[in-house]
């Protein structure tokens, strides 16, 4: 990569090439007149047929998700989603977080697929990828809507954001959570508000996503916290001090990842680091490769959620003292479908 220089309130600081494209030109960073970068974000239209997405992963811990977005705002640099711009044509780059992809039907589609006798009611999982919340959906609503039909469908749902705005759907999330039908995840992966505004730029601040973890377990949500991903070397330490934080703020379970790098993504951290904690970098690359089998990146089941190696133990052991310490996990809230219903039909008169 050329030299580059940091972009505000982006998380990236330039445009790679697509590894799906031969040609590719960069004018990120280019001093020729005339020729620059606009960091606006811009929304496109997404033409899908079809909102819930299945996966047969065996390490995922759901099978149905849907998401209104494709690319995300929030700019995080560490997203393992970025390298899925890519499939689009896009970069993984300042692209995937200035070019969002809009399903402006998304609701409707829910609706119809909700609706077909084929579909096994199950939980979905909203942000599986990137964050439903993101600061577009302030304005959209396609989210919002999407939860509308949900409860009207009393379908479980599993939301993993790390925006407050999901505390603006209390309301629905307070009815199908009657139902046991909600479960929401908070992502916090610092409590230090400078970090957190370069590592994840256009994301609420971490004092806010603790505020949104009390809202909804003040609200009879069950609330979890996911730290992740936990950065070796960076924000590893802090695993203890984001776990008790969140507990103390009505959290209920927790998770944790370690950070991984797929395909561009890996030179896109590394450039951020360069930039932003140059003095650090080669300890935290080396610890990341450390849990990763001596690579940037490990795709195999079982190991690229939890890492191996002693540094992957040592965090693992991490997670689970602080966990007990502060009791979390000592019992996991619970998804049932029992009280699932399709609008219309004769048994919703008894619903």
């Amino acid at each position: 990569m050329s030299d580059t220089r940091e972009i505000h309130g982006r998380g990236a600081a330039s445009n790679p090439g697509n590894r799906f494209e031969r040609a590719h030109y960069d004018v990120s960073d280019s001093d020729e007149p005339g020729e620059s970068f606009s960091a606006d974000t811009v929304l496109l239209k997404d033409a899908t047929r079809s909102i819930i997405a299945y996966n047969d992963s065996p390490d995922v811990g759901f099978d149905a998700s849907i998401n209104p977005y494709r690319g995300c705002e929030h700019g995080c640099i560490y997203c393992f989603a970025r390298p899925n711009h890519e499939y689009l044509g896009f970069s993984a780059g300042l692209d995937f977080e200035t070019k969002i992809l809009v399903k402006e039907q998304a609701p409707e589609l829910l609706r119809r697929e909700l609706m077909l006798p084929s579909w096994k009611p199950q939980p979905l999982a909203i942000s599986g990828v990137t964050d439903a919340f993101q600061p577009v959906e302030r304005r959209l609503k396609l989210t919002r809507r999407c939860l509308e039909i949900l409860a009207e469908f009393r379908n479980p749902v599993v939301i993993i954001t790390k925006n407050e705005l999901v505390t603006r759907d209390i309301d629905l999330l307070s009815e199908l959570a009657r139902h046991d039908a909600a479960l929401v995840f908070i992502s916090v992966t610092s409590l230090r508000g400078e970090l957190a505004r370069t590592l994840e730029p256009r994301a609420s601040q971490p004092q806010r996503r603790l505020a949104a973890i009390e809202a909804l377990a003040t609200a009879g949500i069950p609330v979890g916290v996911l730290v992740a991903p936990v950065i070796p070397g960076l924000t590893d330490h802090e695993m203890p001090g984001i776990l008790a934080a969140s507990r103390g703020a009505g959290a209920v379970t927790a998770g944790y990842v370690p950070l991984r790098l797929p395909f561009g993504l890996a030179p896109l951290f590394e450039e951020w680091l360069t930039i932003h904690a140059p003095l650090q970098k080669e300890k935290i690359l080396n610890r990341v490769r450390e849990i990763r089998g001596g690579k940037l990146n490990d795709p195999n089941f079982g190991t690229r959620l939890r890492g191996e190696g002693e540094y992957a133990g040592h965090l693992r052991k991490l997670f689970e003292m602080a966990c007990r310490k502060s009791g979390l996990n000592a019992s996991r809230p619970k998804l049932s479908t029992e009280a699932f219903r399709r609008p219309g039909s004769q048994m919703s008169l008894f619903g």
